[in-house]
């Protein structure tokens, strides 16, 4: 573990290497879990801000699903999560025509519809945050769906803190990564990752 600011690091946020895969996997992180995806609480507005412009994008059991719940829920931890249609899809799941899953939210982001990306949450997979009462801390998540990912990465030489390089960024800012980064030098030339 290494400690910038108030944000402890999981070595193996150094050590992991990862690129998604998305011909081997589909998008099936949007659509596998026994919850949604995790939210911060200013999350919530930005979400509900979204729903106009990707309705039309949502697939029927999603818009029940909102229309009845909203667009997330507290779930058995108490945490803020999305809503989820059947206890697998995030209600803001889309498919392409190859069948792949897409985020509808990313999707309308990346035509200049909205200015909210998608959930951090979502953006920094496979990192999760975890808050605690005097400190962040920053997981890599092993999750079988994600083993193209990890096959991937490992063929390619890239580790998880690279990249996820722009959503640690949004999350943390620049200068934090950029701390990140001379960690991760100092772990190389000590040998420890």
């Amino acid at each position: 573990m290494v400690q910038i600011d108030d944000v402890v690091v999981s070595l193996d946020v150094f050590k992991e290497k990862f690129i998604c895969n998305l011909d081997a996997c589909k998008g099936e992180c949007c659509i596998e879990g026994d919850a949604g995806a995790p939210l911060e609480d200013d999350e919530v507005e930005q979400l509900e801000k979204a729903l106009a412009v990707i309705w039309d994008d949502l697939s029927p059991a999603a818009k029940d699903v909102i229309n009845k719940q909203g667009v997330c829920y507290r779930d058995r931890d108490g945490d803020l999560v999305t809503s989820i249609v059947k206890g697998e899809d995030c209600v803001f799941t889309c498919y392409d025509e190859k069948g792949y899953c897409y985020c509808a939210i990313e999707k309308a982001y990346r035509e200049g519809k909205v200015d909210f990306y998608k959930p951090v949450s979502c953006h920094l997979y496979p990192i999760r945050v975890d808050k605690h009462e005097t400190f962040r801390a920053v997981n890599y998540h092993r999750w079988s769906v994600c083993h193209a990912a990890r096959e991937l990465g490992k063929e390619k030489g890239v580790p998880v803190y690279q990249f996820l390089k722009e959503p640690l960024i949004r999350k943390f800012g620049k200068v934090w990564y950029d701390e990140l980064e001379d960690v991760a030098r100092e772990l190389k030339e000590q040998n420890l990752i």
